[in-house]
């Protein structure tokens, strides 16, 4: 779709076809059934182990040192930015499904390597750093290659469905996983949170093995002789004023709203005074509500600038709710509400760009998209965390809440003006 029929479709039409089916509709195709159930032990082991870096970071390496965690978060979410012209590239080429036999192994390789480091006691700050940053890297060709393969599993008609499905699995993950790490950490260590998800990646590489390629959905691959094709994706997504806007506001929300690792550890530490299971209950709290958001998205049978506009506003108030709660049960329930925001508007942005693209393309917008997105934390994460330090947790929410209503105000703009346009070409 070009930017000039982006533009003359209907104000929230996104390409998305109208389909029947279930909410878990996606789940009937046999090799995304496969893929589903490797990829739940995975986000398990993802979860145990983004949860028990941060808690590493600040009360084992660190005296509390919120800015600590805003550094690591950067060097893990730096490589998409930096790695933006090849990533992409190699998403439109490569064969998927060998591909991510080779980053899961990577990626599993990496987990194990530091949780050695933490289970002897030899673990340094600047070697988490060091993991987090070779980590990113793997991820960075890893995310773009992993959303697209999802096409090839159930085809376009039921994309923006297992979009959903993948967004609830991924946060299924995120409330079973820290528990999981804070009864570790309090109960063996540490290290073991990072080991276990080492093994974990195995999930997927199993499941991986048992998909039927005969039943794959092709689609058109980038040439290898295009012309100009490392910046060919940055040229496509430049002429698309719809893909630009919702780039925008993944930043806004990037940058300085979905520093959660910040916001829960800080608040569960130096607010409500809690512990190690206090903290993965509150993690969890935050997936139950990126657990409804999921479940709506794979309801949901379009995905339109309208969920962006709401998903972006609902954030601001969770977060600015959040900033203000008074008491650890009423903070959790508002993590609820940002949690299920958060997933709402990340999923619609996520099936917006994909089905909106050309095939041939998509890997290329998505690693635009995941750069922007992660690649935005390197410049918020730090001045979340020097927000954290120098007034406190409840003021580096309100940082979160801000940049909901910022990105709001993006889509807002972007839909007034869609209507001027309208308006001007009816006769």
């Amino acid at each position: 779709m070009n930017a000039s029929l982006s533009v003359s479709l209907p104000l929230f039409q996104s390409g998305v076809s109208p389909v029947t089916g279930g909410t878990f509709r996606s789940l009937g195709r046999p090799n995304y059934r496969i893929w589903a159930c490797g990829a739940v032990f995975s986000n398990i082991g993802t979860w145990m182990q983004l949860t028990t870096q941060d808690w590493l970071v600040l009360t084992e390496l660190t005296n509390h040192d919120a800015m600590a965690i805003g550094i690591v978060m950067a060097l893990q979410l730096a490589p998409p930015l930096l790695l933006i012209l090849w990533t992409g590239l190699v998403a439109d080429r490569v064969e998927k499904h060998k591909f991510l036999l080779f980053t899961q192994a990577a990626l599993g390789t990496l987990a194990v390597g530091l949780g050695l480091l933490v289970v002897t006691g030899a673990v340094r700050l600047w070697q988490v750093d060091l993991f987090a940053f070779l980590s990113g890297c793997v991820a960075a060709f890893d995310s773009p290659i992993r959303q697209t393969f999802v096409g090839e599993l159930v085809g376009e008609e039921d994309l923006h469905n297992a979009v959903g499905i993948n967004s609830m699995s991924y946060n299924a993950g995120r409330m079973v996983g820290p528990a999981v790490a804070g009864f570790c950490i309090a109960e063996v260590g540490s290290g073991w949170s990072f080991m276990v998800n080492g093994l974990s990646f195995f999930g997927v590489m199993v499941s991986l093995l048992f998909i039927r390629r005969d039943k794959l959905f092709r689609f058109e691959r980038a040439k290898k002789n295009e012309r100009n094709a490392l910046t060919s994706g940055l040229r496509y997504v430049w002429a698309r004023e719809d893909l630009r806007t919702i780039l925008v506001m993944l930043f806004i929300i990037g940058a300085f709203g979905l520093n959660f690792p910040i916001f829960i550890a800080t608040m569960a530490v130096s607010v409500f005074h809690v512990g190690a299971h206090g903290y993965g209950v509150l993690n969890s709290a935050m997936a139950i509500g990126t657990i409804l958001g999921g479940f709506l998205a794979a309801r949901r049978m379009n995905a339109d600038f309208d969920v962006l506009l709401k998903g972006s506003v609902i954030f601001g108030v969770g977060c600015l709710f959040a900033a203000l709660a008074p008491t650890y049960w009423i903070f959790a329930l508002a993590l609820i509400v940002t949690g299920m925001s958060s997933l709402t508007f990340t999923a619609t942005s996520n099936s917006f760009m994909q089905l909106s693209s050309e095939p041939a393309m998509r890997g290329r917008v998505l690693a635009i998209r995941f750069a922007i997105f992660a690649g935005a934390s390197p410049f918020g994460a730090p001045v979340v965390g020097w927000v954290a330090n120098h007034f406190g947790p409840r003021w580096s929410m309100g940082v979160g809440a801000l940049s909901g209503f910022m990105a709001a105000a993006v889509a807002l703009l972007y839909i007034m003006h869609v209507r001027r346009q309208q308006g001007e070409t009816q006769p």
